[in-house]
């Protein structure tokens, strides 16, 4: 079976969080995690952003990729916070030309909670954001089970 190491890097207003969304995603291989169904995975990094505009993104990836982070996860969060990361475009291309590593944006199914008021306020009504919340959109029922 394949293996691939990961770094998930969290935004920092969630700095608490211990990843029980993250993990249990990539435990089940749901949200952006199905990308891994018949891969072995392993993480070997795990962090925030620092804080806006991100003060540990500088550094954060290069330590993953030491580790041999082959491929970052930019959290949920980032995506669906209030008001999303103005950043994430940013940071995903900033990691790729940086350092050669191939970035996902999200980690967990979006919370259905969360992409309701999402939809109520509109945030994601834009074809940058139809690609951006694509690998965590999932299905109402798999929504559901993580809010």
């Amino acid at each position: 079976m394949e293996k691939v190491k990961i770094g998930i890097i969290i935004c920092d207003r969630y700095r608490t969080c211990a990843g029980g969304k993250c993990f249990r995603s990539l435990r089940n291989r749901e949200g952006a995690f199905s990308i891994y169904k018949d891969m072995d995975v392993e993480v070997v990094g795990f962090t925030t952003c620092g804080g806006c505009p991100g003060g540990n993104i500088e550094c954060a990836p290069e330590e993953m990729k030491k580790n041999g982070a082959q491929v970052i996860h930019l959290a949920t969060g980032f995506v669906v916070g209030y008001p999303p990361c103005p950043y994430i475009s940013y940071f995903k291309d900033y990691f790729e030309k940086r350092f050669g590593l191939k970035v996902v944006v999200g980690t967990h199914p979006i919370p259905q909670k969360y992409y309701e008021m999402h939809k109520r306020l509109g945030t994601w009504d834009s074809p940058e954001w139809d690609e951006i919340i694509k690998p965590i959109l999932c299905d109402e029922e798999t929504r559901r089970a993580y809010d």
